[in-house]
């Protein structure tokens, strides 16, 4: 692979594709019916920071946002956080996302380890969602209840969140492979009085039965009155749970499909935080809120519209699965995947991508690294031509996956970087169609987002490492946490470093030519003798070297203060960690980061822990190397690999008993 470096031009986009963009064409229309004319994309940023009420409004006007009842004014109350976005408005999200139902193309394409591709048109999605509807409102669902979901990523999942939008209900997931406690943590913070299950699911070969899982649900949950299980696993619909009825008794076939006008921040969704340390905070988003920003960021930052299919790999545990959801409102085709991305073969998304006629693939960066180290080369063995679009999201991917993406998917495809939280539900730094790609860096701050990197006064900086934050109100920005009804754990989470402004919590730099670099959480940035660096730029020297597939790096303050830096590899099969390979890896770190961050001791590890959304797990493993118990600073059941664990609470006996840390 040709060798990049951070910032290295790697795609331009085409004349006539960026002069037919969606972005484009929104520029067009603001200056013929707003009078606003936007030289470049940076202008037109600019000009959606500085005036958000107005920008917000043309978003509602450009993608024709019905608002049964309308708005005083776009933005009441502007400060954060507490602003008041379209006082007075209704609407309804599956209103909306369900207004292509005449489109003869397909709504859902789905496809499991287990199951051949399903198409599901808009006109049998929207009956099927009235059908669910139905039910819900036979069993007095009514708008404001809580429906919790223990689902796979499929076609149901679907249905029943647009079904419980329709009515106003607010909609909660949970992915199958979390464990009970993990739910329960999460679910028993909002009393849902709906539970939607499914029997089991499959993954890399494996059939894995929930069915005692979802009773010990139901007896955890008293405030359920009503649970449906969905027959994924046994598809004969001979499994049962006690006390939940089967999917087909929720479903009213006939009704037609009416939808509850709702206020613009009523609550559309309930979704959490990793809960590595602590009870997850339930993030509860709006109707309008998140329609807004939703289409704003497929339609304009990834440029969907009618023709496309829109593809995440994710679970519905991510809110990923969510804005997936946004293919559905700009009117092209979701695609669903439940299962191993790598049984029976490495291959196997590239294969649905090309199966599909994928136009856009998303994925996290974790994947596309990993398809990286294993020599995947998608395009000479897939045909791949309808796709034009890669996103990547969930962890900054290195200049390398960047060049990758180029060298073995496609030459001309465009790679959009995406980083945002669970937190807004969307990225606020991403893609435009009329910018180029460049090695290591996301394409632009995304509009209406005012983006900026902070030194610790608040000031701030242009090309140098900083706090991300954001300095205006979004749309998306949480309606509260539920339950919190003082609102004192949400100004807590984002508002107390800089009063008034939001804090994200992961370190940036904002280039020059206003591209954005993130470089991970700035809560375990390593601070060596006084020069910071992003966890992320030692991972990229680090698993640059062909034998590590994995690393997590912690700098500990030992005795006396002194600081103590451990880096933890995963190797590949067939390497063991040798001085030789030490010291290659210490030589990348020096060179390629700086002398100062080059680690007191590397240790082979066979995992590195992680979220189940795929995020490593830095802080929870300094706080183990310092002495915590695991179980008290990450619950088991928020990560893809509790086991890991077990290896760093070794390590803190030997760096005790070697008298680097007090006992």
């Amino acid at each position: 692979m040709t060798h990049v470096r951070e910032g290295d031009l790697l795609w331009e986009p085409p004349p006539a594709a960026a002069a037919g963009s969606n972005m484009r064409r929104y520029m067009a229309w603001l200056e013929r019916t707003r009078g606003v004319h936007c030289a470049d994309y940076q202008a037109l940023w600019e000009w959606s920071v500085g005036d958000v009420g107005r920008f917000w409004d043309s978003i509602r006007e450009y993608y024709d946002v019905r608002l049964v009842r309308p708005a005083t004014r776009p933005l009441g109350a502007a400060g954060m956080p507490g602003a008041d976005w379209f006082p007075g408005a209704e609407l309804n999200f599956a209103e909306h996302a369900l207004r292509h139902a005449a489109a003869s193309r397909p709504a859902i394409l789905f496809r499991s380890e287990r199951d051949r591709l399903v198409e599901i048109g808009w006109h049998d999605l929207v009956r099927d969602v009235a059908a669910v509807a139905a039910g819900l409102r036979a069993r007095g669902v009514r708008a404001g209840d809580r429906v919790a979901a223990y689902l796979p990523n499929i076609p149901e999942a679907v249905v029943a969140f647009l079904a419980c939008a329709a009515i106003g209900a607010v909609w909660s997931s949970c992915s199958p492979d979390f464990g009970v406690p993990s739910v329960l943590d999460r679910m028993r913070q909002i009393s849902p009085r709906v539970l939607i299950a499914a029997d089991g699911y499959q993954y890399a070969g494996k059939r894995l039965d929930r069915r005692a899982a979802v009773a010990e649900l139901l007896a955890g949950l008293p405030s359920v009155e009503h649970a449906f299980l969905v027959p994924y696993l046994d598809r004969s619909g001979a499994a049962t749970v006690a006390g939940a009825a089967p999917w087909a008794e929720l479903c009213v076939p006939g009704e037609p499909l009416a939808f509850t006008a709702v206020p613009f921040d009523h609550p559309l969704w309930i979704v959490y935080s990793s809960g590595t340390t602590g009870l997850p905070k339930p993030i509860v988003h709006g109707h309008g809120g998140i329609l807004l920003e939703h289409l704003k960021t497929a339609g304009l930052h990834f440029d969907l519209g009618p023709g496309d299919r829109f593809f995440w790999f994710t679970t519905t545990g991510w809110m990923m699965w969510n804005f997936l959801l946004a293919g559905l409102l700009v009117g092209g085709t979701i695609l669903l995947y439940d299962g191993s991305p790598v049984w029976p073969e490495p291959n196997m998304l590239w294969q649905f991508a090309a199966e599909t006629g994928m136009t856009f693939f998303g994925t996290g960066a974790a994947y596309l690294t990993a398809c990286m180290k294993a020599g995947l080369r998608p395009a000479a063995s897939h045909d791949l031509a309808r796709l034009r679009g890669v996103g990547s999201t969930g962890s900054p991917l290195p200049p390398e996956g960047f060049q990758w993406v180029y060298d073995e998917v496609a030459r001309d495809t465009w790679l959009v970087s995406f980083s945002g939280g669970t937190d807004l539900c969307t990225g606020f730094v991403g893609g435009c169609p009329l910018l180029p790609v460049r090695a290591g860096e996301i394409q632009c701050r995304c509009l209406g987002a005012d983006v900026q990197a902070f030194d610790p006064q608040g000031r701030p900086l242009v090309d140098a490492v900083g706090e991300l934050v954001i300095t205006q109100p979004m749309p998306s920005m949480p309606i509260g946490f539920w339950g919190d009804a003082d609102g004192r754990r949400y100004r807590e989470s984002y508002f107390t470093t800089y009063p008034g402004v939001w804090r994200h919590g992961d370190w940036m730099k904002l280039t020059p030519a206003g591209g954005v670099v993130i470089y991970g959480r700035s809560d375990s940035t390593i601070n060596r003798m006084g020069v910071r660096m992003g966890t992320a730029e030692i991972y990229r020297a680090v698993e640059a070297v062909p034998e590590v597939v994995d690393s997590l790096v912690v700098d500990l303050e030992g005795q006396g203060g002194a600081s103590w830096m451990s880096l933890f590899v995963v190797l590949a099969a067939d390497a063991s960690l040798d001085e030789p390979l030490v010291a290659r890896i210490k030589a990348g770190i020096r060179t390629a980061c700086s002398p100062r961050h080059v680690p007191d001791e590397v240790v082979a590890v066979k995992a590195v822990p992680r979220t189940l959304s795929g995020k490593k797990l830095e802080v929870p493993v300094k706080k183990i190397l310092l002495g915590a118990v695991p179980a008290e600073v990450a619950s088991p059941d928020a990560l893809a690999n509790p086991a890991a664990l077990a290896a760093f609470e070794a390590h803190h006996e030997r760096l005790r008993a070697a008298g680097v840390i007090a006992g």
